[in-house]
């Protein structure tokens, strides 16, 4: 019984971790998306006058879009402002800016 405990104690601390860690990596995200991409997606990401809105995407999708941007694999004509914003951002950007669009 007293291990059950111990184990419960120890999986609702690991949730805790891993949700401070997700948020913190959204706060991140919020931080970034502000200063790179709002003037194009628009705050909430649903702007689409110069570019496609990013509201509503997946957390999975967006790394996988970006990670395509940056190896220069994914875009269609105007992909070249995505290429050089997804090449000056490290792998960690790119998850927490994923993260916070996938809040959006």
């Amino acid at each position: 019984m007293k291990h059950c405990v111990i184990i419960a104690a120890l999986a609702l601390s690991l949730g805790l971790a891993a949700a401070a860690l997700a948020a913190d990596s959204a706060a991140e995200g919020k931080d970034l998306y502000t200063a790179k991409c709002q003037s194009c997606h628009g705050a909430d990401g649903s702007k689409s006058l110069m570019s496609k809105p990013v509201k509503g995407l997946k957390a999975d999708a967006v790394v996988k879009a970006m990670n395509g941007y940056k190896a220069k694999t994914y875009g269609g004509a105007k992909k070249a402002t995505m290429e050089n914003l997804s090449a000056r951002l490290s792998d960690a950007e790119i998850k927490a800016l994923a993260a916070y669009i996938g809040t959006l």
